[in-house]
């Protein structure tokens, strides 16, 4: 079969990824192996798919090839989540633009209706993405977060939880989102800095002509205030006691309260109360019994306690009522100042601190466990030395969990309602009915009595126990599943959500298994553009997934985002990464053809040994020290360090130096066994490198030699790596460090690749060159080599490490043109010698560097002082 100039990535993604499905390699059961778990943070339902998620996606389908690849029962379950408020949100505009429906003339259960035909349209485009990027998900177990099983688990623990007094209902002052018309935790909520205005305002004294100013951010909200507060020691205010204010624009009449909460020192020391519009002066409203007065609508806009510009956007109300201030001499000054505002995660919408009767979880008691999992290294976090920190602030500081959400969309809570304000707890009408009547025999109310309540919960409180229901161990508590893949082993995720999924899920671990729901995470960084913006829709900078793959293949996709992702750290994001995977795997498959092209020339026994040939042995020996870098990579998490080791393994050991060395000359034939070693290295080159590029190296793998049924790469398992021959190694160093420096010399020379030369050695280590001898022959063709005691007269002189080199050719060298490349050359080593010495001098460096990298740094201060040397003895030779 004839191969094409380059590799065709869309044809081999399709015919591979189709083959490993109907060989059944991505299912698991369980059987007598280790299960290798890992379940994918479910993707919300509302759109495809971003380079964030091909990040996430990408890496643990490495780590799970790489275990399946190991002798573990890898398992990956797939899923989506869906989405409470963004869903709901993205459906509602829907509906608006595309059928003109409004959601309030929708009864609950069409509104579902349609939001299901939203989750089955793009829950498919995006588990179509993930198989495109070549994900190895058990497409048997899709899991969705509002499956029945799944929403049965949901109200399971919410019931459970509330039963063991962890969850409660009460009145407190939340965050809302006017856009969702939603209560958010304080988790969704990401304070922005911005530009804020300060309006000073004067309040009139009843009965008086006296005024007094109060500084606000939001004068929108005057109209909400219950009292003035000053501090009891401000002697400004003393004379003001038991008196009472008007309210600008409404002159309702508030009295002048006194507490030391205000700061004297800040603004003109006197603070507007408006318990319904802010949590601290909520907590001074409870303090002082004030009146809680609620000008806003649920939609943002003012509501008729306000009594002016009743229906408007608050935003718009806030320029009427700044505007009627002026007119009416009330407005002092503005000013502008720095100001940290509260946005919706979801909508974007300012939030606005609400008092709402709303559902909570009781978060210290089940946090603290979850804090002490991660501390005592029973969970390793990835970096831990970045996300620790983060993970034990969150926990130690851990407020309850507002779990009820004013949606539709998610799962509903199972509370039940009485005409007269009672509630039950209960997994349907009738348990609740039957909870009432247990509590109270002259229960007067029947079964269509009861009201369900509103709400659902929010979209996390089903998410955390992700790891445990989609193994149906909410619902089957004790199934063959459950016990035998949980806990899963290592959960991939971005460092965003450490608090709102991560930590939440260790909980919902430790209470419902009794068990850490995984032993390792790793954080994923941040993708961004080469500007350094997080990549996003907004921006327009966030590439197309499928397109991406269209113009360069999944494999290539997958190197670009990986050889630039260490792990935790943001990455820079551009095509031309992409292009450099493509390159890759066009070099693969060049070296494939160059191969190939000597199956014809094999002349031998395939059998024979190869012990005596160098190149041979020296690679096998890189490519078992290259194997226990990978692995060490892959137990430290490091796979974009992994991914760089075989790349440089691949591209420079292989092909640029060992296909050369065995390569033969023009029409000669190679011999058998070396031919077969290489096919045997360019096979487990292929399987090394399966995981970060698994279509390219697929189909090599086959292209290489004709396979029996079931012989894929994808399930090829790793040989364990074999011990290395250190003089090996330094002798393939030496000759590749010999051979590029000669070729240098023969172009700065200008000698022709055809023109022979004779090279004379001066060295004493005559033996280190036994083993390399007819490689470097071959390699910078040399009709001979001899080892000098001293300077060849008329030869272009060199030195590599401690060695000097003569370059004989046909036609004397011009002493004077020798003598400046040596002064070049020396005048090179003197710099680096000074550069290296000036950071082995700097204290602070010595001191805070690994002592790998100072030995280093001594080394090359030890192999420029030889080269030097021997520079200088070479010039006096002249």
């Amino acid at each position: 079969m004839e191969l094409s100039k380059n590799y065709l990535p869309a044809a081999a993604e399709e015919k591979w990824y189709q083959h490993w499905m109907d060989k059944g390699y991505f299912r698991s059961q369980p059987d007598d192996r280790q299960p290798f778990t890992v379940v994918i943070p479910p993707p919300n339902v509302t759109g495809v798919l971003h380079m964030g998620h091909t990040l996430n996606e990408t890496v643990q389908d490495i780590l799970v090839r790489h275990a399946r690849m190991s002798g573990f029962n890898a398992c990956w379950v797939p899923g989506s989540d869906h989405a409470s408020i963004a869903t709901e949100a993205k459906v509602v505009d829907m509906l608006k633009k595309e059928k003109g429906i409004d959601k309030s003339q929708l009864t609950r259960e069409t509104f579902l209706q349609y939001a299901y035909e939203w989750k089955d349209k793009y829950g498919g485009i995006i588990y179509n993405q993930i198989k495109k990027l070549g994900c190895s998900c058990d497409w048997d177990r899709v899991t969705f977060t509002m499956d029945d099983h799944y929403y049965a688990a949901v109200i399971k623990v919410f019931i459970d939880l509330y039963q063991k007094g962890l969850i409660y209902r009460g009145a407190r002052m939340i965050n809302w989102d006017p856009a969702a018309k939603t209560a958010l935790s304080d988790e969704e909520v990401e304070y922005r800095e911005v530009e804020g205005r300060l309006f000073h305002i004067k309040y009139q004294l009843e009965g008086s002509t006296e005024y007094i100013t109060i500084a606000t951010g939001r004068p929108e909200t005057i109209m909400g205030d219950s009292a003035i507060c000053v501090n009891p020691t401000d002697e400004r205010y003393s004379h003001l006691k038991g008196q009472y204010a008007l309210v600008p624009l409404i002159n309702r009449r508030i009295p002048i309260i006194f507490d030391e909460y205000v700061d004297k020192d800040f603004g003109t020391g006197c603070l507007k109360v408006t318990p319904a519009h802010d949590i601290n002066d909520y907590n001074l409203g409870l303090k002082h019994n004030l009146e809680i007065i609620d000008t806003l609508n649920d939609d943002g806009t003012l509501s008729a306690a306000a009594q002016i510009y009743v229906g408007l956007d608050r935003f718009v109300a806030r320029k009427k009522v700044v505007e009627e201030l002026k007119e009416k001499g009330l407005l002092v000054k503005e000013e502008t100042y720095p100001s940290k505002t509260g946005m919706s995660q979801r909508t974007n919408a300012v939030v606005e601190p609400r008092i709402s009767t709303q559902w909570f979880v009781k978060m210290p008691e089940l946090a603290k466990p979850a804090l002490d999992a991660v501390v005592s290294g029973a969970v390793t976090i990835h970096p831990g030395d970045r996300f620790m920190a983060t993970y034990k602030y969150w926990m130690e500081n851990v407020k309850d969990w507002c779990i009820s959400r004013q949606l539709w969309w998610g799962q509903r809570i199972p509370a039940f309602y009485a005409p007269d304000g009672t509630f039950e707890v209960a997994n349907s009408a009738g348990e609740a009915l039957a909870q009432f009547q247990a509590k109270n025999p002259a229960f007067a109310y029947s079964v269509n009595d009861l009201s369900q309540d509103e709400d659902c919960l929010d979209t996390w409180f089903s998410s955390w126990l992700w790891p445990i229901q989609v193994f149906k161990g909410i619902t089957e508590p004790e199934n063959a599943d459950i016990n035998y893949y949980y806990p899963t082993s290592v959960l991939v995720t971005g460092q965003d959500i450490i608090f709102f999924w991560v930590a939440r899920m260790v909980m919902a671990g430790l209470e419902y298994k009794q068990v850490k729901p995984f032993s390792d995470v790793y954080f994923t960084g941040m993708v961004r553009d080469k500007q350094g913006r997080k990549m996003s829709k907004s921006l327009g900078n966030s590439p197309d997934l499928l397109e991406l793959i269209k113009q360069f293949g999944a494999d290539a996709v997958r190197f670009g985002i990986m050889i630039s992702s260490p792990a935790g750290n943001d990455l820079l994001f551009d095509d031309s990464s992409c292009e450099q995977g493509r390159n890759f795997a066009n070099k693969i498959w060049n070296a494939l053809k160059l191969v190939k092209m000597w199956e014809t020339r094999r002349k031998g026994d395939a059998n024979a040994s190869t012990k005596d040939n160098f190149a041979v042995q020296w690679f096998a020996n890189r490519l078992a020290e290259a194997k226990a870098s990978v692995e060490a990579a892959y137990k430290g998490f490091r796979l974009s360090e992994a991914l760089k080791i075989i790349y440089s393994l691949v591209w420079d050991d292989f092909c640029s130096w060992y296909l050369e060395w065995i390569k033969p000359n023009f029409e000669q034939p190679i011999d058998a066994a070396v031919f077969q070693q290489t096919i045997t290295f360019f096979e487990e080159l292929m399987q090394l490198l399966h995981p970060f590029m698994p279509f390219v190296t697929e189909d090599l793998y086959h292209h290489l030699a004709n396979r029996a049924e079931g012989d894929d790469l994808i399930i090829k398992q790793f040989s364990t790596p074999t011990a290395t021959d250190g003089a090996l190694l330094t002798a393939g160093d030496l000759a590749k460090e010999v051979i590029t420096a000669i070729r240098d010399a023969r172009n700065k020379h200008s000698i022709k690749p055809k023109d022979s030369i004779v090279l004379h050695i001066e060295t004493s280590n005559e033996a280190a060159f036994g083993p390399i001898k007819s490689i470097l022959a071959k390699q910078v063709n040399a009709s001979d080599i001899y080892f000098a005691q001293a300077a060849v007269s008329g030869a272009i002189a060199l030195v590599i490490q401690k060695d000097k080199f003569y370059l004989e050719t046909e036609t004397a060298m011009d002493p004077a043109a020798q003598k400046a490349q040596l002064e070049k050359d020396l005048a090179y080593y003197e710099g680096f010698l000074q550069s290296v010495d000036k950071k082995l001098s700097n204290e602070r460096f010595v001191q805070h560097a690994k002592p790998e990298i100072i030995a280093l740094e001594r080394q090359k201060k030890d192999d420029a002082e030889a080269k030097i040397k021997a520079i200088g003895e070479s010039l006096k030779a002249l």
